[in-house]
């Protein structure tokens, strides 16, 4: 554990503040609003875009292929960041969302801005506030101090913000605890990325499995012909090829309308964002009307496939439940048209591979389809070997799907715990848990080694 690795102080005491508890006897804590002034400086719209992140800090948003906030058209009202500022998402502050810059740019309107006092530079470096604001105990606070009607609106009320004690050791040792913290977390940070890599390459690995058993089979030696579709290329010769009008009904479910629901005929229904690759929400189902004449048209029975139309297009599940359930029309429900000749465990593959190969996207431009209107999805040609080599597909396919979701979780476990690991080493340090005035940084010779 760390505590046997790294020595506390010597000495503690109690500090003013009751959520700090004790700190080494020679820090001191000083308000935040005594080191940074809240600025909003406009009309820099020729600057770059800057974002803060939870997991690193600000940096330019063009760095990031993850953010999907679209930016104004008028960047005037964006707020200058220069380097050493503090700058806060103020509505995800208590998620993390802040940090100090290191870059030069702009930044949403929305969040707030604090410029250092010269009185920073004298008691602290930037980048060790910059560990301490983004600790978990400073994060809590931020929780505490924000207000709002709900969790995604909660803003943190500026003036409480700057009334949060710092807890700051003399500036030498400041120096020796964030050299000390960057050089830990990049070896933790490298460790990360490597299993992270090993996800990404497990999915890719999963992918290639499940696309070359749906569409050459399992039959090295099955003789192929050309299946007349582009992205399919061959497929064994005894497949056919056909619409999925041809093998499946295509049905969307019922659209919401809150003023026709009367509550005569209430039942739940699922929404698009209770299908997930493979399982089904079915817990706290919303309600609406589902009149007699209309539930066998709307309802969803033991194998029947369902499809997202939107969002992810093509994200789908089995129902597996004995119970029947009802569905809105964000969902397909994909129903054989001939349960002897096709099997849904099958179907779900298809679309697996469907929707990682990228069928689902259109023109050179390639945008992704923002529905998928059923006559649209109904045109779309995939290869259906004889039910029973679908069987014997699918139930290879679910016999690698649990061998691969066990290396996943494996590897997710070791990224969470080299997570943690990171953000209990940050806590001790910059509470002064941990003294690592001693520390000494390792030789380049060492660090070469540690890379290879």
């Amino acid at each position: 554990m760390m505590s046997e690795k790294y020595r506390a102080y010597p000495e503690y005491k109690s500090t003013d503040t009751d959520w700090l508890g004790e700190a080494p006897k020679y820090w001191k804590t000083i308000p935040v609003g005594r080191l940074f002034r809240r600025v909003k400086r406009t009309n820099f719209s020729d600057k770059d875009l800057l974002s803060v992140y939870r997991d690193h800090g600000v940096v330019p948003t063009s760095s990031r292929d993850d953010n999907n906030n679209k930016p104004s058209d008028d960047l005037t009202p964006y707020q200058l960041v220069e380097p050493n500022d503090l700058v806060m998402n103020k509505m995800k502050a208590w998620q993390g969302s802040i940090a100090i810059s290191e870059f030069e740019g702009i930044v949403s309107p929305a969040y707030f801005v604090y410029q250092p006092y010269s009185k920073l530079f004298d008691v602290a470096y930037p980048k060790y506030i910059h560990y301490l604001l983004r600790h978990p105990i400073y994060i809590a606070q931020y929780l505490r101090q924000s207000k709002g009607i709900r969790v995604s609106q909660w803003d943190l009320d500026p003036e409480e913000f700057q009334r949060i004690e710092l807890l700051l050791p003399d500036k030498s040792e400041q120096k020796k605890i964030f050299n000390f913290l960057d050089n830990e977390i990049a070896k933790i940070d490298t460790l990360i990325e490597k299993q992270q890599q090993l996800i990404k390459l497990l999915k890719e690995k999963r992918q290639a499995v499940i696309s070359h058993a749906v569409t050459k089979g399992l039959n090295s030696n099955a003789p192929m012909r050309d299946s007349g579709v582009e992205w399919l290329g061959e497929v064994p010769e005894h497949w056919i090829v056909a619409k999925l009008s041809f093998r499946y009904q295509v049905l969307l479910g019922k659209m919401l309308d809150d003023k026709k629901i009367t509550g005569n005929f209430l039942a739940p229904y699922l929404r698009n964002t209770d299908v997930q690759w493979d399982s089904v929400n079915t817990v706290d189902l919303p309600q609406m009307d589902f009149r007699p004449e209309e539930q066998d048209r709307y309802s969803v029975r033991k194998g029947d496939l369902i499809v997202c139309e939107g969002g992810e297009i093509g994200r789908c599940a089995i129902w597996e439940n004995e119970e029947p359930v009802f569905y809105q029309k964000a969902l397909h429900r994909l129903r054989p048209s001939n349960a002897l000749s096709d099997n849904t465990r099958f179907m779900y593959y298809q679309l697996f591979n469907a929707v990682h190969q990228e069928r689902f996207i259109s023109g050179a431009g390639k945008s992704t389809i923002a529905h998928l209107p059923a006559e649209t999805f109904r045109q779309f040609k995939f290869p259906y070997p004889p039910y029973d080599e679908q069987e014997e597909i699918s139930a290879f396919l679910d016999r690698q799907k649990v061998q691969f979701d066990l290396l996943e979780q494996k590897v997710a476990q070791q990224i969470a715990l080299l997570q943690e690991r990171r953000t209990a080493l940050i806590s001790a340090a910059v509470t002064g848990k941990i003294d690592v005035r001693n520390w000494q940084a390792p030789s380049q010779t060492t660090n070469k080694k540690i890379a290879a």
